[in-house]
């Protein structure tokens, strides 16, 4: 049997640490790296990324929308900064945020998880909030072939805690309430039940700089889980925050970082990479 998508994460942590590199060819990006913004100037600054990620990191995660904004050649792009980090040994998080029902939902999981797809990732990002059973077809997906899937949870969004620190008092709900965000971490966890490895194929995404009991999420709810936490970085959590954030998890968090790395041009960026890994793996091993 082929290894999971959370074995191959569990050994990628194990390796290279916590960090995860954004890739997000946003215009000032491209401005401030001489790259024009077009789609041909967004797949430069995608393979330059990749190939300075290579080695240091084990996870990359290119922002979808970033490509998508130049339409079909942005997409060709992608497909290009994809095949080449997946050739280099690096997981992708294609982060799409899709989010559907039905055939479309299927569809989606097709388009980014089926093994040879043009836009063939290693895990995608999807949205929960029409209902996490929506995600169902995603997710036997994403297992049936070896792939993953983070499921948008408590994001660091300040507009989102109304909805997913909410209440659900419904019969199925876990104790005398349940948040939203806890039930949909319980929810999609039931598609890791019987995987093999320290983790699941199926994570959820919590932000760095949220307050996650708030939400529900301690540890015993996102045991099993990989977690993708944006937040570090430019938008305020540190590489030393890890340990306190995340406890008895933290080795199950990818810590996305963009524009603290993007930022610091072409010419700088494997070092930078290499700077806040090592303070990750110190972070989480002293």
């Amino acid at each position: 049997m082929s290894e999971t998508f959370g074995q191959r994460l569990s050994a990628a942590l194990d390796l290279h640490g916590a960090l995860c590199v954004g890739i997000d060819p946003h215009a000032a990006l491209l401005s401030a790296w001489g790259l024009d913004a077009t789609a041909e100037g967004a797949r430069e600054f995608g393979l330059r990324t990749v190939e300075a990620a290579r080695g240091r990191v084990g996870v990359v995660k290119p922002q979808v929308a970033f490509y998508e904004r130049y339409g079909s050649r942005g997409f060709a792009a992608l497909e290009d900064v994809m095949a080449a980090a997946r050739d280099a040994g690096l997981l992708v998080i294609a982060d799409a945020k899709r989010g559907d029902i039905g055939t479309t939902m299927e569809g989606y999981a097709h388009a980014w998880l089926e093994p040879g797809s043009p836009l063939e990732a290693d895990a995608v990002t999807l949205s929960p909030y029409l209902g996490a059973d929506s995600l169902r077809e995603a997710l036997s997906v994403a297992v049936h072939h070896g792939k993953g899937a983070f499921v948008l949870t408590a994001t660091s969004n300040p507009e989102a805690r109304a909805l997913q620190s909410a209440i659900v008092d419904d019969a199925l709900a876990v104790g005398d309430h349940e948040h939203v965000a806890a039930r949909v971490a319980h929810d999609v966890n039931q598609a890791n039940i019987g995987a093999p490895g320290a983790l699941g194929p199926v994570g959820v995404v919590v932000g760095a700089t949220v307050d996650r009991s708030a939400f529900g999420l301690g540890d015993v709810a996102l045991a099993g889980m990989p977690i993708l936490a944006p937040g570090f970085g430019a938008q305020g959590a540190a590489p030393a925050d890890l340990r306190r954030l995340f406890g008895y998890v933290a080795s199950a968090v990818v810590a996305n970082e963009s524009r603290s790395i993007l930022a610091v041009g072409p010419d700088r960026l494997a070092a930078r990479i290499d700077e806040r890994a090592a303070l990750y793996r110190e972070s989480l091993h002293g």
